[in-house]
């Protein structure tokens, strides 16, 4: 069973980071001999096995700077110079999905693999794991070569040398677990039980099809229910590996607690009191911070950012008698993966192999830019590259009669800059450039919405969540106003110049996560006739050879503010 068998990585010295105590406890009632854990972590890594570019590839240091951070090859140095013989390594879920080519080409093969060599143990399941879908999510777990792509260069695929952990996640018809809830690992001669938790919004951020005949419960509820399976098998200790999170103040350095409470702080403070440690994911935000359990005891609460750029350490001691957490030991500290140390060369050398074998289909040319195509909002929340991807999306619907186009900003994940990245020249667009704009392999579609639909689609962009502005192609135009009321701050709605027309029907096109209803966008459900067509990702290359070079568009299809 995989996670049977680990790996131990050793690591040496640890900075004091949180301190979360508690009250002193009378003579009888006193720790017996305790035995020190150690706690390494990662979270959203996305299958960044080279160091991530732009601004992806940076992270805010203790002292306030932004340094490089991240790469496979640095977090296994930094994992080594941090790790001692009472280490366990765990993470908090999006290990996969989203991936630059490197990793994706191969059903993210390669990252998966790459984590069990640096000796994750358990992880919670997060949203983009399901991209693919459930089943290939217990292919990457237990094994087997894709059953359309077949074996990877590697050969047969052996599965994941860690337990992905999802206590939300059970089956729509049976309501048993789809995923292994919980896991037990023994270090320093205690038990440690570990929980998994994904954000219960997942169907509502994954294509509908990767979710099918699943069903996501509350976290807190599976949480508390796992907690007290554990504490029947005799486990006190317990880690929850959560994927959901809080929002920080931007620039805010790793070991500060200026989260604005949410989802994230709702599980840290409402789960079983027999959790003493909550390591949470999902917002790529970097914290430790101390929050009260239900029984008003203080338990540790951080999160590690995104990427690969951060290394949270836990380290806290277990009584040996009671086999529980001594609360007062806790302490949190997050480790931004800095590249000022030698990079391990195993892992460098693995990151190589895997670089030359996508090199031939990353690197072929596939278009021209004339500058950079950015994803920087203009004031009403519209960027050129979200514009043409919308172009290139409606083009590629065109024959199934599309009269606009809509793209997630969600789904746009990297610039394309004019400055080349490697030998290609200055504004050659590479498919591997396009596969990190485009990396989720969403499937075109067309549906038919009235024109009350299209206006009340537009208005969801707008939630008390917060706000998600859709990219138009050239041929839709609309105004904003936030100023309004949410539900009322959409107007003069234009397809093709003309004002459109409450009754009338349009043709619209969309990834299919959004005709799923993905991100909120429900209105795409209502949508009638519905005719599949391209990958997403084929469509964009399909219009960079047809219409290079392109040059950044006018951001003048959204008006208003």
């Amino acid at each position: 069973m995989p996670g049977m068998i680990r790996r131990r990585i050793t690591l040496a010295c640890a900075l004091a980071g949180l301190a979360v105590g508690v009250a002193a406890q009378p003579a009888a009632a006193r720790p017996g001999p305790s035995a020190p854990v150690r706690l390494l972590a990662l979270n959203d890594f996305h299958g960044n096995l080279e160091p991530p570019s732009g601004s992806s590839g940076t992270a805010v240091d203790e002292s306030g700077a932004s340094v490089p951070a991240g790469g496979a090859a640095y977090i296994a140095a930094h994992l080594k110079r941090l790790a001692d013989r009472n280490t366990l390594t765990v993470a908090q879920g999006d290990l996969i999905g989203a991936s630059p080519l490197i990793s994706a080409a191969y059903h993210d093969e390669p990252s998966v693999e790459f984590l069990g060599k640096v000796g994750v143990t358990a992880s919670a399941v997060g949203n983009h794991e399901f991209d693919e879908g459930y089943k290939e999510l217990l292919r990457i777990q237990n094994g087997g070569c894709h059953p359309e792509d077949g074996c990877s260069p590697a050969g047969r695929w052996k599965g994941a040398r860690f337990d992905y952990l999802g206590a939300n996640v059970l089956k729509e018809k049976t309501g048993k677990p789809a995923i292994r809830p919980w896991t037990i690992r023994r270090i320093n001669g205690v038990r440690v039980g570990f929980i998994g938790v994904v954000t219960k919004t997942t169907p509502s951020i994954v294509t509908p099809s990767g979710v099918q005949g699943l069903r996501f419960d509350d976290e807190v509820a599976a949480a508390d229910r796992a907690a007290r399976e554990l504490k029947r098998r005799g486990v006190r200790a317990m880690v929850l590996l959560v994927h959901e999170g809080d929002q920080t103040p931007s620039g805010q350095r790793p070991d500060a607690c200026g989260v604005t409470p949410g989802a994230g702080t709702r599980i840290a403070r409402d789960a079983d009191p027999e959790i003493d440690v909550v390591l949470a994911g999902h917002t790529h935000q970097q914290y430790v911070c101390s929050v009260k359990d239900p029984a008003g005891r203080p338990r540790l609460y951080s999160s590690g950012s995104s990427f690969g750029r951060v290394v949270t350490q836990v380290d806290f001691r277990v009584d040996r008698r009671t086999g529980d957490v001594v609360r007062s030991s806790l302490r949190g500290d997050n480790h931004v993966v800095t590249r000022d140390v030698p990079p391990d060369p195993a892992i460098e050398k693995f990151v190589q192999t895997w670089k030359e074998r996508v090199s031939e289909v990353a690197n072929k040319p596939i278009g021209r830019i004339t500058a950079d195509l950015t994803r920087t909002p203009s004031p009403a929340g519209e960027t050129a590259l979200g514009d043409v991807i919308a172009d290139a999306q409606l083009a590629a619907m065109k024959d199934q009669g599309a009269q606009i186009a809509l793209m997630n900003p969600g789904g746009v994940r990297a610039d394309l800059t004019y400055a080349a990245s490697g030998s290609e020249g200055d504004g050659v667009v590479t498919y591997g450039e396009a596969f990190a704009v485009q990396p989720f392999s969403n499937v075109m579609g067309v549906v038919t919405l009235t024109g009350a639909q299209l206006d009340r689609l537009l208005e969801q962009q707008w939630t008390s969540a917060g706000e998600k502005i859709l990219q138009p192609s050239a041929t839709l135009r609309f105004t904003i106003d936030r100023s309004k009321p949410i539900g009322d701050r959409v107007s003069d709605i234009t397809v093709d110049g003309r004002p459109v027309d409450p009754e009338a029907t349009y043709r619209v096109a969309a990834n299919n996560f959004l005709l799923g209803g993905g991100d909120g966008f429900t209105v795409f459900t209502e949508g009638q006739d519905l005719v599949l067509g391209p990958v997403d990702l084929d469509a964009f290359q399909a219009y960079l050879e047809a219409n290079s070079p392109i040059s950044p568009p006018a951001l003048d299809r959204i008006s208003g503010q």
